[in-house]
C-alpha cells in the first residue's frame, strides 16, 4: 500500500521542488548568508507542498474524469481505484498540515512574509485541479507552475536566509530561469495529455494551442530559460539548457502519446542538472 502512496507522490516530479530551493540556497550562500537549517526547512516546506499538491491534483483530476481509460501517462492512484478521493484528499491535507508547520517554523525564524507567499502557495495547490474555478482547467497551470516554483521557490528560499530587500537582479533573472524549466515540465505533461484533457473540457495551454503550437511554445520555454540564465551570469546552466535543452524540444516535436513520458523525465533531470550547475558555478567559481 505504501508503494501507491509514493507513486502518487509522483517522485519523478520532485525536482521540481528540489531544483528552486538548492538555487535559492546557493544564491544566499554567494552572499554570504547561507543557514543550513533554514535551507533544510525551505526543502522540507516546498517538498510537502509539492506532494499535497500532486495528491490534491489525483483526486481532482479523477472526480473530472481527466484521468479516464484514455490516458497515456502514469496510471493515477484514485482514477486505477487504488485510494478513495476522499482518503486522496485526506493525505493532501496532512502534507498541507506538514507544509504549514513548517512555515510557520520559519516565520518565526524570518518574519511574515515567508507565512504570505507559503499561505499563497498553499491556495494554488488546491486550487489547482479542485473547487469550482481550477486553475489547470483554465489554462492557469503554466503561470502558476512559473511564479510558485521559479519566483516565489528561488527568491524566498533566498529572503529567508538573506533577509534583505531588495534582492539583486540577477536572482530574478536566475528564479526566472527556473520557474520557465519547471513549466517545461507541465508543458510536457500537457502536450501528452492534449486529447484526454481536450476530451474532458479540461482547457491546458496545451489544449488551446494546439500540438503544433504547444510544441512551439515547449521549445520557446527552453530558450527563455538559456536567456535568463545569462542575464543571470550564469553561463554554464545556460549552455547546458540551450543545448541540452534544443535536444529535448527537437525529441518533443518527434514524440506523441505515452513515448512523451520518457521526455517528460528527461525534462525533470535537466531542471535538477541546470540547477547544479547554477550551485558549482555560484559557490566553485573563482
Amino acid at each position: 500500500m505504501w508503494r501507491v502512496w509514493i507513486d502518487a507522490a509522483r517522485p519523478k516530479t520532485l525536482p521540481a521542488a528540489l531544483a528552486p530551493v538548492a538555487v535559492g540556497s546557493a544564491l544566499a550562500a554567494d552572499a554570504g548568508c547561507w543557514r543550513w537549517e533554514l535551507a533544510l526547512g525551505c526543502l522540507a516546506g516546498a517538498l510537502c507542498l509539492q506532494i499535497a499538491c500532486n495528491y490534491a491534483n489525483d483526486a481532482g483530476d479523477a472526480e473530472r474524469g481527466a484521468d479516464g481509460p484514455d490516458r497515456v501517462g502514469p496510471a493515477r492512484a484514485v482514477a486505477s481505484g487504488l485510494v478513495s478521493a476522499r482518503a486522496m484528499l485526506s493525505a493532501s491535507v496532512v502534507m498541507a498540515g506538514a507544509a504549514s508547520l513548517v512555515g510557520g517554523w520559519l516565520a518565526l525564524e524570518s518574519g511574515w512574509p515567508v507565512l504570505a507567499i507559503g499561505g499563497a502557495a498553499l491556495l494554488a495547490a488546491f486550487a489547482y485541479t479542485l473547487g469550482p474555478w481550477p486553475l489547470a482547467y483554465r489554462g492557469l497551470g503554466d503561470p502558476f507552475v512559473l511564479l510558485f516554483f521559479g519566483f516565489a521557490a528561488v527568491l524566498g528560499s533566498a529572503w529567508v536566509q538573506v533577509q534583505q530587500w531588495p534582492l539583486p537582479l540577477s536572482w530574478w533573472w536566475a528564479a526566472a530561469a527556473v520557474g520557465l524549466q519547471a513549466t517545461a515540465l507541465i508543458a510536457i505533461n500537457n502536450i501528452r495529455d492534449l486529447a484526454s484533457d481536450a476530451r474532458v473540457g479540461k482547457r491546458t495551454l496545451a489544449v488551446r494551442l494546439g500540438a503544433q503550437g504547444s510544441r512551439l511554445y515547449h521549445t520557446a520555454l527552453h530558450l527563455a530559460a538559456a536567456g535568463s540564465w545569462s542575464l543571470a551570469e550564469l553561463w554554464l546552466p545556460a549552455l547546458i539548457t540551450a543545448v541540452l535543452g534544443g535536444l529535448l524540444s527537437g525529441a518533443v516535436w518527434r514524440t506523441e502519446g505515452r513515448a512523451l513520458n520518457r521526455c517528460l523525465a528527461f525534462a525533470a533531470a535537466l531542471l535538477l542538472l541546470a540547477a547544479l550547475a547554477a550551485i558549482a558555478q555560484l559557490l566553485l567559481a573563482p
